[in-house]
């Protein structure tokens, strides 16, 4: 589903993906290093800090074979064993990092989830961390045979283009669906206020906009509550009550529960179906959907960003936060000059 990353890249992938151990379901490179953005990120792309996800069936073993390769690459948490490392893995978003890593003359990041969590996600948005980042263009790198993750790669997509449905007006270019599709994984996200350039999310989708039209034409094209006009770049989609809670009802599971918190007083304990439907004819439907994701959203980054001081230790911390808020000044400065 995965478009084409830069020319030339294959090569550099292939060697970062040979220092490790190759039992992998899925593996793929997102990032401003991968595909280029607009903004501070945009000035010197080879310097950006190369981004990695290796999904894995079995996180202890994959955890103990790296430590024997790859020792160095671990915070003090290393001391502690592949067991341990893969029991603070489970936290938060499920993914343990590695940051700041240098490998073949470039530096890099790499998270590690296993392959049931990475599913979980995709299809129901637990947290919507790795599945957020799988809604946007990413390299893929190399992907098993596993026909439930491929099913659940494009459920996420899908689901997705319908949450982006919910929250556009009537009528809407290709460019608005993409912005709202590459934000639902920051809203609620803690770090787009303090570490992140505010403009993060029109910086991936301006100069990526075919990616994105490659990733997601075909959902679009098959889907019967669009219509599509290719050639114009625009969109139109059913904005009435059954068309909206049509669409509520295909939203993946954490999410409808989320929007059943919010509207339902506590102690009602009213059927998800009724509380939707209820929902599809509220004019402030989208902002529900919304508050929704963004719920998801802020718990699972926070938790992941406290797990960095254990993964990354003190030190790499301070390193990693200190980059983000640099970036995050240069895109301030660079809108009010």
């Amino acid at each position: 589903m995965a478009p084409p990353a830069l020319s030339g890249s294959a090569v550099r992938f292939r060697r970062v993906l040979s220092q490790f151990p190759q039992e992998l379901s899925l593996a793929f490179a997102y990032g401003s290093a991968v595909f280029p953005q607009a903004g501070a990120a945009a000035a010197h792309p080879e310097d950006n800090m190369l981004d990695f996800v290796f999904a894995v069936d079995d996180a202890v073993t994959w955890h103990m074979m790296n430590l024997l390769k790859n020792r160095s690459h671990y915070s003090f948490l290393k001391v502690f064993g592949p067991k341990q490392i893969s029991t603070v893995q489970s936290y938060g978003a499920g993914i343990y990092y590695n940051t700041l890593v240098p490998c073949n003359g470039r530096i890099i990041k790499y998270g590690v989830i296993s392959t049931d969590t990475l599913i979980d996600d995709l299809l129901h948005w637990k947290t919507l961390y790795v599945a957020g980042r799988l809604q946007k263009p990413v390299k893929i790198l190399t992907q098993n045979e596993n026909s439930k993750l491929q099913a659940a790669l494009v459920s996420n997509l899908k689901s997705a283009v319908t949450a982006a449905f919910l929250m556009l007006p009537e009528s809407f270019s290709e460019e608005d669906l993409y912005m709202q599709i590459a934000g639902l994984s920051y809203s609620g996200d803690f770090r787009m206020v303090i570490g992140e350039d505010r403009s993060k999310v029109q910086n991936i989708v301006k100069p990526n906009v075919t990616h994105f039209q490659k990733l997601y034409s075909n959902i679009l094209q098959d889907c019967p509550q669009v219509v599509y006009k290719h050639h114009l770049g625009r969109l139109e989609i059913d904005k009435s009550p059954e068309g909206q809670f049509t669409q509520l009802m295909a939203l993946p599971r954490t999410l409808q529960q989320k929007i059943t918190s919010l509207v339902d007083p506590p102690g009602k304990n009213r059927d998800v179906e009724e509380i939707l439907m209820q929902v599809a004819h509220d004019p402030d439907c989208g902002f529900v959907v919304h508050q929704g994701i963004s719920g998801i959203v802020r718990s699972s980054s926070i938790v992941q960003s406290a797990k960095t001081i254990l993964t990354a230790g003190a030190k790499k911390s301070i390193r990693y936060s200190m980059k983000k808020l640099y970036k995050m000044t240069k895109g301030w400065l660079r809108k009010t000059s």
